[in-house]
């Protein structure tokens, strides 16, 4: 049987406390374990998972040095996760802006994004994608260019409610 699905990610913090604070607070991961089993880690579920765990964090201390994937090494560059509605997108807009993490939104054609950066600098993407019987000739050209999202327009196309994602976008 192939590869179906990322199971989870695991990165290098330098404090595992506040790195779990952040994906807590600001994106709504909840811890599955407690730290005092494994001092140093954090294993986190993403809001709607039922995965055992999402996101693995292990904390190397307050003297690592950035990432430089991309810029001097190879490397990640972005997780991306995917939210069910555009409403849910626009929330995490502004739990992102609040939290000084946001850095970018884009919108993909087939896919609306946001982009931010963890406490580490570590970037990810957070995406709603259109459902498989909405899709049309327009939102699938775009998917050759990166255009400026504007929320607002997307949510009067689709519905703020609209469900979306991979798991119901399968076409025949």
């Amino acid at each position: 049987m192939p590869i179906h699905r990322l199971n989870h990610a695991v990165l290098y913090v330098r404090d595992v406390r506040r790195s779990v604070d952040f994906y807590r607070d600001v994106l709504g991961f909840r811890p599955v374990t407690e730290m005092a089993v494994l001092p140093g880690a954090a294993f986190l579920q993403a809001p709607g998972s039922t995965n055992d765990h999402d996101l693995g964090l292990f904390e190397i201390g307050a003297a690592a040095g950035p990432s430089l994937a991309g810029r001097a090494t190879v490397g990640l560059y972005h997780l991306a996760w995917e939210v069910d509605t555009l409403d849910e997108l626009e929330r995490l807009r502004g739990a992102l802006a609040e939290a000084g993490a946001l850095t970018g939104a884009s919108d993909h054609g087939t896919t609306k994004s946001l982009y931010g950066r963890d406490p580490d600098g570590l970037e990810f993407e957070v995406a709603w994608i259109i459902p498989a019987d909405q899709l049309d000739d327009q939102a699938r050209s775009a998917r050759t260019r990166i255009g400026r999202l504007d929320l607002d327009r997307e949510k009067q196309r689709y519905g703020g409610q609209t469900r979306g994602g991979v798991g119901i976008s399968i076409t025949g």
